[in-house]
């Protein structure tokens, strides 16, 4: 059962879209079960200004692409590169055993982003 925070990222995702000008775009796919993450970045001064994802997947892939967004946006690279597949379950309310791969997804393609952006 999915917690009312996840069904209203999924619902009502944050940042949907893609950052036509962007300074890192990522796109990872699961291979296991097939849902694609696309992710894209804008910096300035060391820190995510705004951040942007379009996602084909499940319930909770689609929540944590909108929810990874709203927790990286004003930190610092630093901070971004530290957050945890805990970090990004606990925004939406906890994930079933069976959907932590979509925390998973939302971390390894904000990561993909990040190697793009020089330090």
């Amino acid at each position: 059962m999915y917690s009312a925070q996840l069904l209203d990222h999924f619902q009502n995702p944050r940042n949907a879209g893609e950052i036509a000008d962007a300074d890192a775009v990522s796109e990872i796919e699961n291979p296991a079960c097939g849902d694609i993450l696309r992710l894209s970045l804008k910096v300035s001064a060391d820190r995510i200004t705004q951040a942007q994802f379009k996602a084909k997947g499940c319930v909770a892939a689609i929540a944590c692409g909108s929810a990874v967004t709203d927790l990286v946006v004003g930190k610092t690279l630093e901070k971004a590169r530290a957050l945890l597949r805990e970090d990004v379950s606990a925004a939406v309310g906890g994930l079933p055993q069976a959907s932590t791969h979509a925390a998973q997804l939302a971390l390894d393609a904000l990561s993909a982003a990040l190697s793009q952006i020089k330090q």
